[in-house]
């Protein structure tokens, strides 16, 4: 399983988003601190939950890191979030 499944895996259980998009952005990257050869070190996520709904942009990334101790501390150097709430511009 790649890292980009395992993410996906572990936010879908979590958060039971209405819609979720992981992308491998590693290649960007080539050159630059935490870059490994094979990749699956810089992510983004962008995913609508009702779970957010209340939550500031902070809370919510703490959220999203909770969700993935394990994948932060480990192989993934960097991860952007893009996180909504249903009907969230």
């Amino acid at each position: 399983m790649t890292t980009t499944d395992t993410i996906s895996n572990k936010l879908r259980e979590t958060f039971s988003p209405e819609s979720l998009q992981v992308v491998d952005e590693s290649h960007l990257h080539e050159g630059h601190a935490g870059h490994r050869p094979g990749g699956e070190t810089h992510f983004r996520v962008y995913i609508v939950s009702d779970a957010f709904k209340g939550k500031s942009r902070v809370e919510r990334h703490r959220m999203i890191n909770a969700a993935l101790t394990a994948e932060l501390s480990g192989r993934v150097h960097a991860l952007a979030v893009h996180a909504k709430a249903p009907g969230e511009g």
